[in-house]
């Protein structure tokens, strides 16, 4: 039996979300042609970075339900697993970091199977208190992290142009993995969840098994953002992991449209760019978006991606009446 009622209307709207991110992702990959300023393309690829932890938390916040308060700790922790790893032992990139990827993800696995028997407020809690432990361990093991200090990473690429594209074939990977997961019946089985846990483990799906597998994904993403960010930026610092950092993360979530394909794409990029043009300023960015969520979880809960879609059905509505009227 089928988790959801309407798997079809699903599957369409899934893959017409998809199409939107491929075009979303044809125009980032045109960008450089126009944008030749270093700083410019250093504040998108940076965005990139922030669009990679978006989707790893919309798939597990948007589309099952589970609100964690560590993307940033777990983009921290695959950081440091390629910067140590290439530190202290000589790893070459190559393999620190898909490892980059793998550590997070194992320990999202550990994690999951403990706190995913919560939920609510206790969830949130819990992951913010590991976020914040696992921060404060690497602040302090300075002789093995260097601590506040910050660690060297070697660098991927030389060019900028060269990164620039490297974090846009990450992203497309990644916006590919969730399309296709969430095309497959664990994908359906995740949103059964979000609308309705009890419902779900009433008709035979094991909630805790099918969360813990969003949970090791998401963690993994944000782990190999932190890893491919920490090549770019050749160091990687506790600073990766703050809370403000994961705020960032909810909001672009939010303001993008959370619980859709295309909405953590196009609310990364908008929100980070923006916050760079509101450096000047004055440090009011947190204050601005903070606002911005409030606005749209009370009034606009899709999105601006979802702002959009209605102003287009509305768009259709008018044209299809206007021609029947003549």
């Amino acid at each position: 039996m089928e988790p959801l009622a309407h798997p079809n209307l699903l599957a369409n709207k899934l893959t017409q979300e998809m199409r939107l991110s491929l075009v979303f992702l044809a125009v980032l990959a045109l960008l450089p042609l126009g944008v030749s300023s270093p700083y410019w393309l250093g504040v998108l690829i940076v965005s990139m970075y922030f669009a990679m932890l978006a989707c790893g938390w919309n798939l597990l916040a948007g589309y099952a339900g589970q609100f964690s308060l560590a993307p940033a700790a777990f983009a921290m922790l695959g950081g440091y697993t390629t910067g140590l790893l290439a530190f202290h032992w000589g790893v070459p990139l190559w393999l620190g970091l898909p490892l980059s990827a793998v550590l997070p993800g194992l320990v999202g696995l550990a994690l999951g199977r403990i706190v995913l028997r919560l939920s609510g407020p206790y969830l949130a809690l819990t992951t913010l208190s590991f976020a914040e432990i696992v921060r404060l361990v690497i602040y302090n093991s300075i002789d093995f992290t260097r601590g506040d200090q910050g660690l060297h990473v070697p660098a991927l690429l030389e060019s900028r142009v060269g990164n620039y594209y490297l974090f846009l074939a990450a992203l497309a990977a990644i916006t590919l993995l969730i399309y296709l997961l969430l095309r497959a019946r664990p994908g359906r089985f995740l949103q059964a969840i979000r609308d309705d846990e009890i419902g779900a483990a009433s008709r035979g799906i094991d909630v805790v098994r099918y969360k813990t597998l969003a949970f090791l994904i998401s963690c993994a993403i944000c782990g190999f953002a932190g890893g491919l960010y920490g090549t770019f930026a050749q160091l990687v610092s506790p600073e990766l992991g703050i809370v403000t950092q994961t705020g960032m993360v909810i909001a672009m979530v939010v303001i993008g449209g959370m619980g859709t394909l295309v909405g953590p794409l196009l609310g990364a990029v908008l929100v980070y760019v923006a916050s760079e043009l509101l450096r000047d300023a004055g440090n009011i960015q947190m204050i601005v978006f903070a606002l911005l969520v409030i606005i749209f979880a009370r009034f606009f809960r899709e999105g601006l991606w979802g702002l959009a879609r209605r102003a287009a059905l509305r768009r259709s509505a008018g044209a299809n009446a206007s021609a029947r009227g003549a």
